[in-house]
């Protein structure tokens, strides 16, 4: 019995040591057949595709004396104007690849031209907030249609209401904020129009700068713009009041 194990005990270790050469084989073959534009370490952090779009629009402004942008209309919101056209600096050279964070590459990030009149800059719009705010709107426009009232709850801000999702048999969705990382929150105005409330991030913003005193006509959402690589979404105009940020009704 005794010779029998150790005769048996020899066969298993060397057959168990190929297996497990064999998966580590295939675990090392999976990453090099794996895309290598999916793989971590040749996706380009959104700072460095910025500098590197903000590079190719300039260049691109300077010779052909345009913008390579899609069109909008007059009614789009202003950091959802201007979205800028990838295949145009693809197709004219400009550019060789797309970043891998936009979402024509299937990121969560889309690519917007900013002060187009003056200093065009990049910036970036977080596609999941998009969404999901427009989930939302979705659901209000559908219960207003439905019971021609607002599913509003308590008040925020002069005409802008937390929302009532229980009254809609909804859960309220996670939104994440690009520029604290904190959960804010969807608001809706008088109007039925869902926004974003920025009024914590814009808060932190003026805290930092150290300014007590704002003309009262400054569009807040500049600071989160003019500090930061994004705009925010769905966001409405805000004025300093009382010290504080305050959304404005349109």
């Amino acid at each position: 019995m005794n010779r029998l194990f150790t005769g048996i005990m020899p066969r298993y270790t060397r057959h168990f040591a190929a297996f497990s050469a064999l998966i580590v084989m295939l675990f090392a073959l999976s990453g090099c057949m794996y895309p290598k534009s999916q793989l971590k370490q040749n996706q380009i952090a959104p700072k460095e595709a910025i500098r590197n779009v903000q590079a190719a629009i300039d260049q691109y402004k300077a010779e052909t004396g345009m913008l390579p942008m899609k069109n909008s209309t007059a009614d789009t919101p202003r950091y959802e104007k201007f979205y800028i056209d990838f295949a145009m600096l693809n197709r004219t050279g400009y550019m060789s690849d797309i970043p891998s964070s936009a979402f024509e590459k299937g990121g969560n990030y889309s690519y917007l031209i900013i002060d187009e009149e003056t200093k065009p800059r990049v910036k970036l719009l977080d596609i999941l907030a998009f969404q999901k705010i427009n989930d939302i709107q979705s659901w209000v426009t559908s219960y207003i249609q439905t019971n021609s009232v607002l599913p509003k709850g308590d008040q925020t801000y002069p005409e802008f209401y937390q929302i009532d999702y229980k009254a809609m048999n909804k859960s309220a969705p996670t939104i994440r904020s690009v520029f604290s990382g904190q959960t804010i929150q969807a608001i809706v105005g008088e109007n039925g129009v869902v926004y974003s409330d920025y009024g914590i991030d814009i808060m932190q913003f003026i805290q930092k700068s150290g300014k007590e005193d704002f003309d009262p006509e400054l569009d807040l959402r500049t600071l989160l713009v003019d500090g930061s690589d994004f705009v925010p979404v769905k966001a409405p105009v805000y004025h300093f009041v009382n010290n504080e940020p305050q959304a404005v009704k349109p």
